[in-house]
């Protein structure tokens, strides 16, 4: 890489007037009698130009400083002789500018050469990455249209709705490069076997994303477009969304403190405080839209092995009962040989409790809140098959009719087919978790806070990216990744192009 001199009036001279009458403007008799709101303003409207200059400078400086750069040889071995002056724009969080670089080509070769560009570590498209940055990290939590209108606000730069969705699924295209990447760093480290008090746990679940026709499912898109048929005389539209949505597998990997536990502890008969629970460690948090449910378990099953490589801790796979996750859960289990111990949610076992209570209860008795907290303490103590069997006799005994009793038949086929997976008794002694917090927290700050918004409808690709994007931040990865991310662009968009002995400074930095 080369070096620089001194850098020259020249260069430079239009950040310097730029500066000169900023500082003439702020301190003009007009500016003295500004709010302090306006004079912000000012400021912040010309001051951006004047770093725009600055930018366009050093730019301009690094274009004339070339003149004397040795002809490059590309990856398939053929020198570039030929040399011409070219020049690209780039949209800068400051503003328009424009790099000056010598193209470098050769007769009959394709493409050419640009050096510059690869120093810079120029992106294909006319964005800068700086901007590419901004414009994910708006993209997280507002709607496309508002990333468009605050980027603008803020950096003064257009960016187009179409070029905004684009660049979100680039900032995102290394998302599984990332993680492999990692995981095979902590395989290597040599404490990789970690604390052997802490417990792995893995949980799994799914949320529904309105998408736009083209990105169902096909199942799900035929059933919309009869839908659609069907309803073609109505005045209105139907309120349910569900032929709207595709499936997306919602994943976390944490690792947590065993502290054994008592059922008073989490149902307590008095006022006694609850005491403080252990904090998961090392929480990763993601959701695919895109890859099958499959695929999520098995990234969950090489998170955690990479954590926990010799299997020396308790595994806990926590999950709301759901037949193909608990399938698929254990058939990767198998595949890689781990003891797994799979937990029901204790919350969602609740739910289907307190909807049996309404069968016998009328709306607002009090009385009902004592029969949830007789029978889920029951749960507790391991007694789920009696609790079954309990509310099913009392449903005949009150000859309820099959429609009144419908909801007690359900928590009881519910309690019985799981009954193996609600020791909880045993689960709270061995001081394992029972409830699904991390995952039902990340069901709703990875998708209901952005992607659930009202009126959304999502393509496939720009709802895995901003999925991924939430996912990185949830999980404390985002400066980490973006690191990553730009040196992945380095390789594929330059240093790919050229013969390994050429930009060696650039590749050890890499």
């Amino acid at each position: 890489m080369p070096t620089y001199p001194v850098p020259s009036a020249l260069h430079f001279s239009g950040a310097r007037d730029r500066f000169e009458a900023l500082l003439e403007r702020v301190s003009s008799e007009e500016a003295l009698s500004l709010s302090h709101e306006d004079l912000e303003d000012l400021v912040e409207e010309d001051g951006r130009k004047v770093l725009r200059r600055i930018i366009q400078g050093h730019f301009d400086l690094r274009a004339a400083e070339e003149a004397d750069r040795t002809a490059p040889t590309s990856s398939d071995g053929v020198e570039r002789p030929h040399r011409r002056r070219t020049s690209r724009p780039l949209q800068t969080i400051f503003g328009s500018t424009t790099v000056r670089r010598l193209s470098f080509t050769a007769r009959g070769a394709k493409g050419g050469l640009r050096p510059l560009d690869a120093e810079l570590n120029l992106p294909v498209e006319s964005y800068s990455l700086g901007l590419r940055r901004r414009v994910a990290g708006l993209a997280m939590d507002v709607s496309f249209d508002s990333t468009v209108a605050k980027v603008e606000d803020w950096t003064g730069t257009k960016v187009p709705k179409r070029q905004v969705e684009e660049l979100v699924v680039r900032s995102a295209r290394d998302f599984d490069a990332f993680y492999d990447h990692r995981q095979e760093g902590l395989l290597e480290r040599d404490d990789a076997r970690g604390e052997q008090g802490k417990l792995v746990v893995l949980s799994t679940d799914g949320k529904g994303i309105v998408m736009r026709r083209e990105s169902l499912r096909k199942e799900t898109r035929e059933r919309a477009e009869r839908q659609a048929t069907k309803l073609q005389a109505r005045l209105s539209s139907p309120r349910k969304k569900r032929n709207r949505k595709r499936m997306a597998e919602v994943a976390t990997v944490y690792e947590l403190e065993s502290r054994p536990r008592t059922v008073d502890d989490i149902l307590p008969q008095d006022d006694t405080p609850r005491p403080s629970r252990p904090r998961p460690e090392g929480k990763r948090v993601w959701a695919s839209i895109d890859k099958p449910l499959r695929e999520v378990v098995e990234g969950c099953f090489t998170e955690a092995l990479a954590r926990d490589p010799w299997l020396d801790r308790p595994w806990v796979y926590l999950v709301d009962g759901n037949p193909e996750q608990l399938q698929v859960a254990e058939e990767v289990a198998a595949y890689y040989g781990v003891e797994l111990v799979v937990i029901i949610d204790f919350i969602h076992v609740l739910e289907y409790l307190w909807k049996a209570a309404w069968c016998f209860f009328d709306k607002k008795d009090p009385e009902v809140e004592g029969w949830v907290l007789e029978r889920s303490r029951r749960i507790l103590q391991g007694e789920a098959s009696s609790v079954a069997a309990g509310i099913r006799r009392s449903a005949t005994k009150r000859y309820l009719s099959a429609k009144s009793r419908k909801n007690v038949d359900k928590c009881a086929g519910y309690l019985l087919k799981h009954k193996d997976r609600l020791r909880y008794e045993q689960y709270l002694t061995a001081g394992l978790p029972i409830a699904t917090g991390v995952i039902e927290g990340a069901c709703r700050h990875l998708i209901n806070d952005r992607l659930g918004i009202t009126g959304a409808r999502w393509g496939l690709e720009g709802a895995e990216a901003i999925l991924r994007l939430r996912a990185l931040r949830s999980s404390g990865d985002l400066d980490e990744y973006w690191a990553f991310h730009r040196r992945r662009e380095l390789e594929r968009n330059h240093l790919e192009h050229y013969a390994p002995n050429e930009l060696t400074e650039l590749r050890e930095a890499a």
